[in-house]
């Protein structure tokens, strides 16, 4: 005895094509929202990390001390990095010996290689969350952190 394959009639096929371009449409659709949306947050973490570098090159311009160093890289990483968000970035530019890392106003800055310094600017986005279109909890970070150092000159008193 032979089996025939089943016979289909073509009103019980009506509806597939719309069936199955739903279903693709929904995966192209979240595709695509998860590029734009990783899009728009590797965007702003350049935007952070070039605010960082800008304000670590800006204290080689002021070479006239080190808390007007610190100072200038603050005002040039605070003024790139507040346009990005509408949340305030927090701004972090302190000057620390390259060889104990002593960050305190205590510290030594000459020529000599043991005692020179450099400028480390930190840039904090924090509440992202809130900001950029929803996707699930893992997917999105809620914190960016820029950090740009740049070795300073033997002139910082």
């Amino acid at each position: 005895m032979r089996l025939s394959p089943p016979r289909t009639n073509p009103r019980t096929q009506r509806g597939v094509y719309a069936l199955e371009f739903a279903i693709a449409f929904l995966i192209f659709f979240t595709l695509l929202y998860a590029i734009i949306c990783y899009g728009v947050l590797f965007a702003i973490r350049f935007g952070l990390q070039n605010a960082a570098e800008d304000g670590a090159r800006a204290a080689l311009r002021y070479p006239v001390g080190a808390t007007t160093r610190a100072a200038k890289a603050y005002d040039v990483a605070r003024d790139q990095a507040s346009g990005l968000l509408p949340i305030a970035p927090t701004v972090d530019a302190k000057i620390c010996q390259v060889a104990s890392n002593d960050c305190s106003a205590t510290r030594v800055c000459s020529i000599l290689w043991e005692q020179r310094c450099h400028i480390v600017v930190t840039i904090t986005a924090s509440g992202l969350k809130d900001m950029l279109p929803p996707l699930p909890a893992f997917a999105v970070p809620d914190t960016l952190v820029a950090k740009a150092s740049m070795l300073l000159d033997g002139r910082t008193p």
